[in-house]
């Protein structure tokens, strides 16, 4: 069995965030997690390491050298990690397990559920739960080290339910007693008789629209944007994705979002036609035009700002309360939140 063992600059020993522009390099046997592999009973013959700037920075590059080198090793494995909660090492994981599973490679990597990395892995690597930080080092190991040597093997890997892996997304058929038909026009009747069933259980949680606004002439208005609009040159450093943090900016004496203050940072979209007017993004001259005709109240004093792409439903959640307790104690009425 060959097993090739993936890690960011500092599981690899390369240095910590000075590193994190390291250039991909491959080392000879286990590095850092790779000697708990190996006391888990799976030997690591090379291991693969890249900065996780550099793998954000020059996606194409490095993950072009390393495809190359895994052509070259031709192992019976890949694992990436563990990442933990590390967005930009599980983004990086998530990519190349995904492009090497889809080249043939059985491949294995961890980290935390509401990681980025699961979502760009997109269910074509195993992807083993994991603790936010490195304390879940030692239980991690043992599971991630089982399940690449029973994929190595060949051997079948049950559910994940059975097996203790995220869902992939994907669907097995399962043979059960009665046909589809017979349970469809069930779930109909069940629908007709005002009972709603599924057979597929929603995953998103459900909240409860708000009431609507008996005045709207008398209520304070906020706006709020996950499109990345931020004051030129990004003062703040918002990240243009997997966003880690929401940003808040004063709008007394603005009336507009001019090109010459304003731009959009936002990653996974064209910004130019945005940026030439930023208003597309945020509509701060509709909002003025509508405060000097009374027909609202009034525009709350900030907006307020984030980068939507890849970030974390959990992480995106999290914000949105955040945000919701800054207005509801201003008392704003309601908000006009604008994406992309």
């Amino acid at each position: 069995m060959k097993v090739v063992h993936y890690l960011n600059q500092f599981f690899a020993g390369l240095g910590a965030e000075e590193a994190a522009r390291h250039e991909p390099i491959r080392l000879e046997g286990p590095q850092g997690p790779g000697k708990g592999l190996v006391a888990a009973g799976l030997q690591v013959d090379i291991t693969l390491a890249c900065g996780d700037d550099y793998f954000g920075e020059h996606e194409t590059e490095a993950l072009g050298w390393l495809l190359d080198r895994l052509s070259d090793e031709a192992p019976d494995v890949l694992i990436c990690g563990p990442a933990f909660g590390s967005g930009r090492y599980g983004y990086a994981c998530g990519v190349l397990g995904r492009e090497a599973a889809r080249r043939g490679y059985a491949v294995v990597t961890a980290m935390t559920q509401d990681n980025p990395g699961v979502i760009a892995a997109e269910g074509a690597a195993y992807i083993v739960p994991t603790t936010s930080n490195v304390a879940g080092m030692r239980a991690a190991l043992p599971t991630i080290a089982d399940l690449a040597t029973r994929l190595a093997n060949g051997e079948t890997i049950g559910s994940p339910e059975e097996e203790g892996y995220l869902p992939r997304g994907l669907r097995r058929n399962e043979i059960v007693e009665r046909t589809a038909a017979a349970r469809a026009v069930e779930l109909l009747l069940a629908k007709i008789g005002g009972e709603t069933r599924t057979e597929v259980a929603p995953s998103a949680g459900r909240v409860t629209p708000a009431p609507k606004v008996a005045d709207i002439s008398a209520a304070t208005i906020a706006l709020v944007t996950e499109s990345g609009c931020v004051p030129l040159g990004n003062p703040d450093r918002l990240p243009t994705r997997h966003s880690n943090v929401w940003l808040r900016y004063r709008l007394d004496g603005v009336g507009s979002l001019g090109s010459d203050g304003y731009e959009s940072v936002h990653a996974g979209f064209d910004t130019t036609a945005a940026n030439v007017d930023p208003n597309r993004l945020v509509p701060l001259d509709a909002m003025r035009e509508l405060e000097r005709e009374n027909a609202v109240g009034g525009l709350y004093e900030e907006l307020f700002t984030t980068s939507g792409v890849d970030t974390p439903v959990a992480v995106a959640a999290t914000f949105g309360c955040e945000m919701a307790e800054v207005l509801v104690s201003a008392g704003v009425r309601a908000v006009i939140l604008t994406g992309t």
